[in-house]
């Protein structure tokens, strides 16, 4: 398929700021918001019969003016079908600090620790044209953590290594403390990051630290969710896939099978694969949790379809045509234009369903984006 194929233009107010919310005014006037996770809107696609679910049904089963949204998921699945969720914890990779004698404004973004004994990160810098080699860098004014630059990796990429002598334990927690929530460009160029981001953009079951994004279709998961999944007798099971920023990768090919995606760590123990296994060999329905899910999880299938434990990277590209070999449903949110999480869930789905369902998406406000609406793809 062509690059063009995935290009729409998606207007700024589809593009949600932050999840769902409820808003109240205190006495005082101000306006507290609590977020409800679970209550954005889903819509239903399925795949084999080509047809789109955006309403709740009455008891004739006929389209109400309710839509249906994400804490419905729950309606949709049965005793022992299986959910694969990604749960891998996001770090505070933003960090704003100076450089040294110019007192320039600069902006690190943490990619990965290299070596924990030199504390040397692979990060990216803006302004890139800014930072040199040997140049040092200050994180808070009233603090001793400062960082010289060792190394330029890619135009924008640089080795730091951080002059913070104390146990690596320590030293983490006092780096994390100056982070912020390493939301996407396309929301803290247009608002703040705020503190509530810190444990909105992390998915509840958030456990192995390491991504630099969120798995954005975990965070529609409240506990009640969860624990409504569980009393109906579905399963789960717990995979990790570190999100990196090649989710956000431009492609610069009009030739998808020319695009080369960054690589992923991931991991998958022998437990998830037990439970996913005795899932799908008794013919119950298998859904992957997010496009980093299934990426991973047909990175690790096997010829006979069942799940193989895997300790590595995966720099697996799915775009149609496709043939998935594991999960049958999948949990997606609704992606910009040209993303290859877009590209993932048309392959899913099927380019032509899945495109339609997104022209519905923007008729109908639905929101884009890791805080955005939800999309439910089933194989039926």
């Amino acid at each position: 398929m062509k690059l063009s194929q995935f290009k729409f233009k998606l207007p700024d107010e589809l593009v949600a700021l932050e999840p769902p919310y409820r808003a109240f005014e205190n006495e005082d006037g101000t306006v507290e918001k609590i977020y409800r996770r679970d209550e954005c809107r889903m819509m239903v696609v399925h795949c084999k019969s080509q047809t789109i679910d955006m309403f709740k049904k009455d008891e004739e089963g006929n389209d109400t003016e309710d839509f249906i949204i994400f804490r419905d998921v729950v309606n949709y699945f049965d005793e022992g079908d299986t959910f694969i969720f990604n749960d891998t914890k996001v770090f505070p990779a933003r960090l704003f600090g100076t450089k040294e004698k110019t007192d320039a404004k600069i902006e690190v973004f943490l990619l990965r620790e290299l070596n924990p004994e030199l504390r040397l990160w692979d990060v990216l810098v803006e302004p890139a044209r800014k930072i040199r080699i040997g140049n040092k860098l200050f994180f808070d004014e009233d603090g001793p953590m400062v960082a010289e630059v060792i190394d330029n990796t890619t135009s924008r990429g640089r080795t730091l290594r951080f002059l913070y002598d104390c146990p690596h334990d320590e030293f983490k927690q006092e780096l994390f403390a100056l982070g912020a929530a390493p939301l996407p460009r396309y929301i803290v160029d247009r608002r703040d990051v705020e503190p509530d981001d810190a444990e909105n953009f992390q998915t509840i079951y958030a456990k192995n630290e390491g991504a630099v994004t969120a798995p954005a279709s975990g965070l529609h998961f409240s506990r009640e969710v969860m624990k409504r999944l569980e009393i109906r007798g579905v399963n789960f099971a717990y995979i990790t896939v570190h999100c990196s920023l090649g989710n956000f990768d431009i492609i610069e090919v009009e030739d998808l099978t020319k695009h080369k995606m960054s690589s992923e760590q991931m991991i998958i123990g022998s437990e998830a694969c037990n439970i996913v296994n005795e899932a799908k060999q008794n013919g119950h329905h298998i859904c992957a949790v997010g496009v980093s899910t299934a990426r991973a999880t047909e990175t690790a299938v096997g010829t006979d379809g069942l799940l193989k434990e895997y300790d590595g990277w995966t720099n697996k590209f799915i775009f149609p045509p496709y043939e998935f070999g594991m999960a049958d449903s999948l949990i997606a949110n609704f992606y910009h234009p040209e993303s290859t999480m877009l590209m993932t869930a048309a392959a899913f789905g099927g380019y032509d369903i899945v495109m339609e369902a997104y022209k519905l998406a923007m008729k109908h406000g639905y929101k884009f984006g890791c805080y955005g609406d939800a999309m439910l793809l089933l194989n039926d």
